[in-house]
């Protein structure tokens, strides 16, 4: 499909003729196209033209007197952008080879179709248009995130090592210190517990020699 699900293609059909334009207003339609008809460019309607996606021109006269007609439509702000396919007697554009089977687009996305033109024809050439309009949007849209991406991982750097090298640092420090506190304790008991068993030992052979002298002297 050409265009996103949910979303119904938006075209615009001006065509004087108003069997001709119910005509391919409803094979529009029923390809699954939202179609939005005006008889001419000053009968245009006020709303629905925001989201449009190709414009269907019918030019009844020699487009020698009316060739300014698509460009003056597509000068209009909200249908520069747009493609367009021109419906005209005479060729607006350098008629096609018999045997293709779809006109193809010229360089601003102008398709143009000879009247009598085969209403198959005009169908695959607004598919033609559509499908190439969201190719370019796709690819815009794809553009635009790619940009998007860059600027964040410009304005989003790695993170600096440095905090994490600090606290290991300090980390180091302050275990060091409570090994040196450990082994300053440990030392102190070693010592403490030597002077007390060496004034034990010390003690007691002395007690011994009194006891043993202690009878003689009685």
């Amino acid at each position: 499909m050409y265009m996103s699900p949910g979303k119904k293609p938006a075209i615009l059909l001006i065509e004087a003729d108003l069997s001709l334009r119910r005509l391919i207003s409803l094979g529009l339609q029923n390809r699954g196209m939202h179609v939005i008809e005006a008889s001419s460019p000053a009968s245009l309607p006020t709303s629905d033209l925001q989201s449009l996606d190709l414009l269907v021109i019918d030019i009844d006269t020699s487009p020698r007197k009316h060739q300014s007609l698509p460009e003056t439509l597509q000068q209009h702000p909200q249908f520069s952008t747009l493609p367009a396919i021109v419906l005209a007697w005479d060729n607006v554009s350098p008629k096609p080879p018999a045997s293709s089977s779809v006109v193809t687009a010229t360089p601003a996305q102008v398709l143009s179709l000879p009247k009598p033109f085969d209403a198959r024809r005009l169908y695959q050439a607004v598919e033609q248009l559509l499908q190439v309009r969201a190719e370019s949007i796709a690819a815009e849209e794809a553009r635009a995130e790619a940009l998007l991406l860059a600027t964040y991982n410009t304005t989003h750097t790695a993170p600096s090592p440095w905090p994490v090298v600090t606290a290991a640092g300090l980390l180091l420090i302050v275990t060091g210190l409570l090994l040196q506190f450990a082994v300053a304790i440990i030392g102190f008991l070693i010592v403490l517990v030597s002077l007390l068993l060496w004034t034990l030992g010390a003690k007691s052979p002395a007690e011994h020699r009194e006891t043993r002298t202690a009878p003689l002297g009685a």
